[in-house]
């Protein structure tokens, strides 16, 4: 695994993107369930005070990793969110609308915690009416993840949200299907079932998924230390390569001993999605105990389709398998990435994001 030249990698990093995935399952568990209850569906296995202890244990286990979630990101200092960003909504520099919704979900959940702790002196009524906010948690949480997550164009990531969409979908089709013929709120809830899952396509399709969504979603541009050129350059980048842009990566990692070097780490990626064409990263170091490599040199490549080497440039800084890198051309357009990897160590194995925003000077090789 890449490591971090200086620090290591954050492991705060690993947690709360693992959290974040696991807390998204629980609480589509949960709704599941919650759904299930409502409609007192029963068997003899499955007596209703299963499904109401399952229901109940489900929901305390997301809240737990939630707060994991928001604890991880916390610590993590890669991004600039506190926990006030956590609790307060729409007040975090970093993605703002898209955290705020994840707060949101967040208070939540807490309000039906502590209501359900004081449920004797609030009375039914009063509980059951916090309890019902809580459904709220679950499209909030998934829209945050999307559009809040570095995963989201990720293929296990893109199938993982697919299959919570469908149970939830699945279990309030069932419900509706359940509900008497003569019901108002039926046709308006299958309607709002089918425009929803209309809504969610299209906006992954014209959001996370496509170009340059890291600015669009309201990242903050990254304080990069450089010795270079302040003056903005032009971007002679052909069409299909022209930041800023945000596209997927795939492809193998390679290492080898060089006999003076120590480790060299070569990743060979091509571009999918919001650009087309490839990604070269060469890291050299001494090998870790543990894993990874003390980087001393680095170098960078990228390139439309045919043109493999038309930028070429240097690692920034290396957290995990978190990249920060510049490249510049042969005219000095300059361009910088952020790059997000997945690495299959059994197979080496490559998958990824790669982020680009238009540089302001040129990058060299080391």
């Amino acid at each position: 695994m890449i490591a971090l030249a200086t620090s290591g990698p954050s492991a705060y990093w690993y947690l709360t993107r693992g959290a974040g995935a696991v807390s998204l399952l629980l609480l589509t568990g949960s709704v599941v369930l919650g759904i299930v209850d409502v409609n007192r569906w029963r068997t003899e296995r499955w007596p209703r005070f299963v499904i109401d202890g399952l229901h109940r244990n489900i929901s305390l286990l997301a809240l737990a990793m939630v707060v994991v979630h928001v604890l991880t990101t916390v610590a993590d200092s890669f991004t600039p969110v506190g926990l006030k960003d956590a609790i307060i909504p729409f007040a975090s520099p970093y993605r703002p609308l898209w955290l705020g919704l994840g707060a949101l979900a967040f208070d939540l959940l807490l309000a039906v915690a502590v209501t359900s702790v004081f449920r004797r002196r609030l009375g039914h009524r009063a509980w059951r009416g916090v309890h019902w906010t809580a459904y709220l948690c679950w499209p909030l949480a998934l829209v945050h993840g999307l559009g809040a997550g570095t995963d989201t164009a990720l293929p296990w990531m893109l199938a993982l949200t697919a299959t919570c969409v469908l149970a939830v979908g699945i279990a309030v089709g069932w419900r509706i299907g359940n509900a008497s013929p003569d019901h108002p709120a039926r046709r308006l809830g299958a309607g709002a079932l089918g425009v929803g899952a209309l809504a969610l396509v299209f906006w992954l399709a014209s959001g996370p998924l496509a170009a340059n969504w890291a600015a669009r979603a309201g990242t903050p541009a990254p304080l990069l230390a450089s010795a270079h050129s302040t003056t903005p350059v032009a971007d002679a980048t052909p069409p299909g390569l022209r930041a800023p842009f945000t596209a997927r990566l795939s492809g193998s990692l390679r290492q080898r001993s060089g006999a003076a070097s120590g480790l060299v780490e070569d990743l060979a990626m091509s571009m999918g999605g919001g650009a087309k064409g490839t990604l070269d990263v060469r890291i050299v170091g001494q090998p870790l105990e543990g894993g990874g490599v003390a980087m001393s040199k680095s170098s960078v490549s990228l390139g439309p389709p045919g043109q493999r080497t038309l930028y070429t440039g240097r690692i920034l800084a290396l957290r995990g398998p978190r990249i920060l890198a510049v490249v510049s051309s042969g005219s000095g357009a300059s361009i910088q990435l952020q790059i997000e990897l997945s690495i299959d160590q059994a197979s080496g194995g490559v998958t990824g994001t790669v982020q680009a925003q238009p540089g302001t000077g040129a990058g060299s090789g080391e």
